[in-house]
């Protein structure tokens, strides 16, 4: 018997009451001292984020934007993770009025990859120098039901070319029984992702017109329902542009308040995604509460303070400009090289619409060697998967700053292997430049030796090197 989870509970009125009391006139001493204590690495809570919110003043946002920096440095360092979405079905039962894959979208060419379908996509990423892979389905079962996504997951796992294979496969699929969960965590996937797209239930309603996913709660309590099937490793995340982002980002503090509290373990990730223009959807091209760059950016830097142990996601949907400047204010994850259409990467001249038009259309090695001009490492680990490090586990290294430890060997040795197989020139050339420099200023000898050591043997010819 499936023994019920804890219900979570978005008070909407204590947000409410938040908002109309907070963030009016912003006293810059009460700021910096809520910048002070997020330098300590122990989060913030609702009662700090609200006055941030309002925090407009050039100098006041500066601050707040290097203290966001230095909290994501202090934690994960200056690595950047890098993924690919694996779009295997648009089917949908859905109306989601701002989503391209929805129902009543007659004009959309629909698609469920076929499992040698599937291998060719995943050979085309694997010979492109990717590593992890988020796996991604429209919220309607194929005809052979959820076992297709289980078969998918394996067909991932057991393809291989000349020059790799995916290391980690991430699911983001539509809500699940917890019997469905088990089943996904005996399959060996990382991080189950899905996003309440609004915690505003009136707006929550008026854009999910029907299907499973205008049942708010079911939505809500999926990430409980993962957790009790064991998947420990979770993530969130809203779509911006549909209500008020003040609101959403101190609901979304709520949810995480529910989940440390019901498991002790928060989100290991969180997804910032705003509206993008999709096929034939009036509301994605015009948001109903739109989110400007600034805002955007503010919103990004107080959740890295807010959560400091918690990766945040940065898709493509952003332009390289806007990503560039989230990468300095906390962004560790990064897809790069995407397409949003089942069938897209091994056959791009038979492209059907994607989910949402995408402002970043370069190819990884182009991403890769923009993250390495801006001083940052690209990292294709998938060590702490691997080796257990996750959940409760992985938070107790991260919270305290220590993930870095392991994180920048592993970043390390997989950025030599990625060099070495795929790189163009000038991507090879800023990549051994950054090795160098990174390996040159670890202060702790036994870590640069290990760091070192594991670089080396990749350089060596050996390959899958992490710690």
């Amino acid at each position: 018997m499936t023994v019920p989870t804890p219900a979570p509970h978005i008070d909407d009125s204590r947000i409410s009451q938040a908002l109309a009391a907070g963030p009016g006139l912003v006293e810059p001493r009460q700021v910096r001292e809520i910048l002070q204590k997020a330098k300590e690495l122990k989060g913030l809570s609702r009662d700090d984020v609200v006055p941030l919110l309002g925090v407009t003043d050039p100098e006041l946002l500066g601050e707040l934007f290097r203290t966001a920096g230095e909290v994501k440095q202090a934690i994960y360092g200056n690595r950047i993770v890098l993924f690919a979405p694996l779009y295997i079905s648009n089917l949908c039962a859905n109306e989601c009025d701002y989503c391209a894959f929805r129902v009543s979208n007659r004009a959309l060419d629909r698609r469920v990859l076929s499992q040698q379908e599937i291998a060719e996509e995943v050979r085309w990423l694997v010979d492109h120098g990717h590593k992890r892979l988020l796996m991604v389905a429209g919220e309607a079962m194929p005809h052979d039901g959820f076992d297709y996504y289980l078969k998918a997951i394996d067909t991932i796992y057991a393809t291989r070319t000349e020059r790799g294979e995916i290391r980690r496969v991430n699911v983001n699929l539509a809500p699940l029984e917890v019997e469905q969960f088990t089943a996904l965590k005996a399959r060996n996937i990382g991080t189950y992702q899905l996003f309440q797209e609004t915690y505003h239930r009136p707006t929550y309603a008026q854009v999910h017109k029907f299907g499973r996913k205008a049942d708010y709660d079911w939505r809500l309590g999926a990430i409980d329902r993962a957790m009790q099937a064991g998947i420990d490793d979770c993530g969130v995340g809203v779509l911006f542009g549909l209500h008020d982002w003040r609101y959403e980002l101190l609901a979304l503090m709520q949810h995480i308040d529910h989940l440390e509290d019901a498991w002790g373990v928060g989100p290991h990730t969180i997804s910032m995604p705003r509206l993008e223009p999709a096929d034939g959807s009036e509301l994605a091209s015009h948001p109903l509460a739109p989110l400007g760059d600034t805002d955007f950016l503010k919103l990004i830097a107080i959740l890295r303070m807010a959560v400091p142990y918690t990766g945040l996601i940065l898709s493509t949907r952003e332009t390289p400009e806007i990503r560039r400047a989230a990468f300095r204010l906390g962004v560790s994850q990064i897809s790069a090289g995407s397409v949003t259409n089942p069938g897209g990467y091994a056959h791009p001249e038979n492209q059907v619409a994607g989910q949402f038009s995408l402002g970043d259309h370069r190819s990884l090695d182009e991403v890769v060697r923009d993250v390495l001009q801006l001083g940052f490492v690209p990292s294709f680990c998938t060590a702490c998967y691997r080796l257990g490090r996750t959940g409760r586990d992985f938070m107790d290294l991260a919270k305290p700053g220590e993930i870095k430890t392991h994180c920048l060997p592993n970043a390390l040795a997989t950025l030599q292997e990625y060099l070495q197989d795929f790189a163009g020139a000038d991507t090879l050339q800023a990549g051994e430049l950054r090795i160098a420099e990174d390996l040159d200023v670890i202060d702790e000898p036994k870590l640069r030796r290990r760091a070192g050591r594991m670089v080396e043997a990749v350089r060596a010819g050996k390959h899958d090197v992490f710690c």
